[in-house]
């Protein structure tokens, strides 16, 4: 019978830390914007209409796009954590811990107004590939092991 590692408990807090990341400090940092730039629900984002200053339209652009990039990403980001973490989980909750510091380093850039700042979460990368290499590595031993049979 199968189990999972021992130390899959790590997996299972780095998808919480996910939510924390994701649903918590950004989704925070959105209500602060929308009443700093008195942009209300249900805009999804701050139009002419309801935020006449250019200026804080982008600004409060940039703190929802920053938001919205992370959650089109975050599903496939926590597929990846788990399926890596089946078979290497120290590995893959270290990977994903470096993916959520880059995204609140993105997160941070991106909220400044300055969309060029996002850049500076660029470090989720090493995370994001880091899980998709172990995760490319176990679907193809696990492949070379069918076809062996």
């Amino acid at each position: 019978m199968n189990t999972l590692p021992k130390e899959f408990g790590l997996v299972a807090g780095v998808v919480v830390g996910s939510w924390i990341v994701h649903h918590g400090y950004m989704a925070v940092k959105v209500l602060q914007a929308r009443k700093k730039y008195n942009v209300a629900y249900p805009a999804l984002y701050a139009t002419a209409e309801e935020c006449p200053n250019p200026e804080h339209r982008k600004a409060f652009n940039c703190v929802q796009r920053g938001h919205q990039n992370s959650l089109e990403n975050q599903p496939i980001f926590l597929a990846l954590l788990v399926t890596a973490g089946l078979k290497h989980p120290i590995t893959a909750a270290a990977a994903g811990v470096v993916y959520l510091v880059g995204r609140v380093l993105y997160m941070k850039g991106y909220s400044t107004g300055v969309p060029d700042k996002r850049l500076r979460g660029s470090l989720m990368y090493v995370g994001l590939f880091t899980l998709i290499g172990i995760a490319c590595k176990s679907g193809v031993l696990s492949a070379l092991a069918v076809l062996q049979k």
